[in-house]
Formats: structure tokens, sequence, C-alpha cells
């Protein structure tokens, strides 16, 4: 009494530690900045809460699942989260569940090159396919892990592959099963594994049976028998005896199998709802019946409807589960699903507006671009015609002034004869001299234009306004040639061009600019003279 109650106070206090070192991982979840190990934490806390509060591992799986996706987190990560999914929902049976998360891990780990654990999920994927009873799947997949078993220095993984391959073919190609098994027995001659060798021995001979070999069906079974004492657990010598029973029933050897079968049916007492114990109690009950013992085959067909009813309610039960499990499995995929979906909805809408307003903008941009070249061409062009508008006007105003001072020339010159005229008149004594001199003059007078000067002072105030006020106002000594000349300097004409204009010589242009220098009081200054008059 006292162990027992000593025992069961040792369970309890682990228990309450277990939950409460839970409680502290769950508090710490929150408080974790580090992507990777807040992955790790929520993956160890849905480990340990699976067997008391599935919903919330559950919970915490999907969220270690949800973190590893949206943080940067590596590739191997997220196959780990998947992993341990696969794993929860395998216990539970689960298996198609089991299967798309053990799918999703492999794939990680195939495009990482990751082949060690690429095996470890291909062993996972044999299983679940050989339990769906997809055989062709589960050997493909077992022949991948014994390939990749073969470049790796660990026989005793390679002898439990290689059992597995053979019992994978046991009902589908017996020949192929007895290589498999034959393959695992020779590699487990290096290693010595008692466990395995009982395993390989029982598999062989119920290989054999089936291929109705007596001779090497018996051999495999004292193999077998001759180290079940050796530390063998009881589960496995059921197995051994259990076999051994299914093949005495084939030769009808009821005494045999009575005797086996009770064997087996004593090692696994501790454990009597299962389907191994299911067909130990069939095999007596109709050993019973072929021997007409009525008495121990009806208590034999008790236990066997009382095993079958207990395990059809636990299947059942386990089935409920099963769909339960599923159902919540697509309810929260379908959630998660419309979520996802309502988040890319928004981000669809979001990218959508800011497209519109992008192609806003780029069509704002066309359009004050094309008008900006617009304004730039109209620019250009009302610049190329101001030019063209300039240097015609420049030209016309050339022609003009070399008309204007040409006539200016042509008065003074005609002044000047009037003037010699009227000094020869006065010298002539001849009557007739005298008038015929008086007629000349007349004409001459007659084609002088006494205000051409003042005409073009007019026009080039016209054009150059308050120039010849402004020239009258700061330097008044200037004379009417000097003005005359001023303008002609304003409007940058060279010296050449001023001789050939007023008829003068050069020599007198440039004497006559000399004069204008000191008027200025620019004789010592190096300043040009026509850009000093177009500061005025």
């Amino acid at each position: 009494m006292t162990r027992f109650f000593s025992l069961f106070f040792l369970v309890l206090s682990l228990s309450v530690h277990s939950q409460s070192s839970t409680k502290e991982l769950i508090d710490s979840v929150n408080t974790i900045n580090n992507h990777e190990k807040k992955v790790e934490l929520c993956r160890k806390i849905a480990l340990r809460l699976q067997k008391t509060d599935w919903d919330r591992a559950i919970k915490y799986i999907e969220l270690a699942e949800t973190e590893a996706k949206n943080s940067r987190v590596s590739d191997l990560t997220l196959a780990n989260v998947y992993v341990t999914a696969g794993k929860m929902y395998s216990s539970k049976e689960v298996l198609d569940i089991a299967l798309q998360y053990y799918l999703k891990a492999y794939a990680i780990y195939k495009n990482n090159g990751n082949l060690e654990e690429v095996s470890k999920i291909e062993n996972n994927l044999a299983i679940i396919y050989g339990q769906g009873k997809d055989k062709d799947k589960a050997l493909a997949n077992f022949l991948n892990v014994y390939r990749y078993l073969q470049s790796r220095n660990d026989p005793e993984k390679l002898v439990k592959i290689l059992n597995n391959i053979g019992t994978t073919y046991l009902t589908k190609n017996i020949d192929s099963s007895l290589y498999y098994y034959h393959k695992a027995e020779l590699v487990n001659k290096t290693i010595k594994d008692t466990v395995l060798k009982v395993y390989i021995s029982t598999n062989l001979a119920r290989a054999y049976a089936l291929k109705k070999d007596k001779k090497n069906t018996d051999l495999y079974f004292s193999k077998a028998f001759s180290l079940l004492n050796n530390n063998v657990d009881n589960l496995l010598q059921a197995f051994v005896y259990e076999s051994f029973s299914d093949y005495k029933l084939q030769e009808k050897n009821y005494e045999a199998v009575i005797t086996n079968a009770k064997k087996a049916l004593e090692l696994t007492k501790e454990n009597q709802y299962t389907f191994s114990v299911l067909n130990l109690n069939k095999i007596l009950y109709q050993v019973y019946v072929k021997k007409e013992d009525y008495k121990n085959a009806v208590y034999y067909f008790e236990k066997y409807n009382a095993i079958n009813d207990s395990i059809h309610v636990e299947e059942k039960a386990v089935n409920l589960e099963k769909v339960k499990l599923e159902q919540d499995y697509k309810v929260r995929t379908q959630i998660k699903m419309l979520t996802e979906q309502k988040k890319r909805f928004k981000y669809y809408v979001v990218g959508l507006i800011l497209v519109v307003g992008i192609l806003i903008l780029i069509i704002l941009l066309i359009k004050y671009r094309n008008k900006n070249i617009k304004n730039q061409l109209e620019q250009e062009k009302l610049k190329s015609n101001m030019q063209v508008l300039n240097e015609s006007l420049e030209a016309k105003k050339k022609v003009l002034i070399g008309k204007a001072m040409a006539e200016i020339h042509r008065t003074d010159s005609i002044n000047e004869i009037l003037t010699d005229l009227k000094q020869i008149k006065l010298k002539t004594v001849n009557k007739e001299m005298q008038h015929a001199i008086d007629i000349v003059l007349k004409r001459l007078e007659k084609n002088l234009n006494t205000d051409i000067w003042k005409e073009f002072e007019i026009s080039f105030e016209q054009v150059h306004k308050s120039f010849f006020d402004k020239l009258t106002v700061d330097y008044p000594s200037l004379t009417p040639k000097d003005r005359r000349l001023c303008a002609l300097l304003y409007l940058d004409l060279t010296t050449k061009e001023i001789s050939q204009i007023t008829g003068q010589s050069f020599k007198s242009i440039e004497n006559a600019r000399t004069r204008l220098r000191k008027k200025f009081d620019l004789t010592n200054e190096k300043v040009n003279l026509s850009t000093y008059l177009n500061t005025i």
C-alpha cells in the first residue's frame, strides 16, 4: 500500500511539474523576440499538450507554422514544424492530414538537399501509405530509404528497413519478400542484434509457410524459438508463438496450435484488447470446434466476441475522433484560407489603388511633360521668330540708317556746294554767269532736305527711347556731329561702316571717336565706346 501511494504521489508530482513547466513555456511565448526561438517554443508546447489538451496543442503548432511563414526564419525550421504536426496527427491515426504535413516537410528538405531528413520523412510516408493500404507508394518510399541507408554506415537501420520492405512484399510477392528478408538476415549477422534476428527469422518462417516450403519454415521457426530466452520482451515472444500457431493451423496440428496460442495469450495478458489477442482467441475457437470440444470453443468464442466488440467500440470511438479531428482541421484550414483570402483581397485592393494612382500619376506626368514640351517648342518657336524678327529688324535698321546717313551725307555735300557757289557768285562780275549760278543754286536748294537729321533722330528715338535726351542732359557740350556719331556707335557700327555711311575718311572718324572719348572722360579707361554708350 505504501509503495502504491508513494508511486501515486511521484506520478502526481511529475504531472504537476510538467504542467508548471508547460505554463512557464506558454508565458514566455509573448516575451520572445527571436522568431526562430518562438517557433521552436510553440512546437515544444504543442508536443507537451498533445496528450492532455489536443485543441490547444493544435493552436500552438499552427501558431508555430504561422510564425515560421510570416517571419524570416529558415525553411528547415518550418519543415521541422511540419514534421511535428505530421507526428501529432499520425499518433491520432488521422493519416490523411499527417500525410499532408509530411509531404510539405519532404518538399522543403528535398529543395535544401538535406538527404538525411528526406530519408526520415520517406520512412514515415512509407508507414502511412502502408497503413492506408497503398502498398505501391509504401514500397517506393521504403526502397528510397533503403538506397539512402546503403550509402551510410548504419547496419541496424538497414536491417529494419529491409525487414519493412520484406513485410510490405509479404502479401504482394513472396519471392521479393524472401529476397529482402534474407538481405536483412545477412546484414544482421554483422551486428548480431537478437531482437532483430527473432523478427527476421519469424518473418522468414511466415514467408516460407505461405510458399508451402515446410523445411525452411521449420528451420526459421526453430531459429526464432532458440532465441526467445535471451531477454526478448513478451510482445515479441507472443508474435513468434502466434505466427507459429497460424502455421500449425495450416498443417492441422491442433495440439501444437493450442499450446502455442495459449503461450501467446499468456504473454499478452496485460493487454487483452488488441488484434493479436483477437486473432489468438479466434484460432483457439476454430481449433476446439474442429476437435469438437464445444465447451472450450464457446469459452474462446465468447472471449473473441467480447474483445471484438470492445475493439469495434474503440475503433468507432477512434474513427469518430478521427472524423472530428479531420473536420476540425478542415474548418481551421477553411478559416485560414478565408483569412488569407481576405488579407490578399485587401492587398489586391491596395495594390489596385496604387496601380490606378500610379497610372493617373503617369498620365498627369505625360500630360505635364507634353504640355511642357509644347510650351518649350512654342517658346523656342517664339524665340526663333523673335530672333528672325530681330535680325530682320536689325537688317532693316541698318539699311534705314545707311540710307539716312547717305542722305545726310548728300545734304552736307549739297550745302558745301551751295556755300562754294555763293562765294563764286560774289566774286563773279558777269551777270549771265551770276544768273546761271542762281539757277543752279535754286535747283540744289529745291533738292535739299534740311530736316533729314531731325527725321533720323525721330526714327532713332522711336527705337531707342530717350537716348538723345539723356545724352544732351549728361553731355551738353556735344555738337550735332558728335550726337550723330554717338547714335552710330550706339548701333554698334564699326569705324569702317561709319566711314562708308558718312562719306568721311577712316582717319576723320577715328579722330572724332578720340574727341568723344575725351568729352566722356574715357581717355585713360579701357572701355569700348559703343559699350559705354549702350549703358546710357
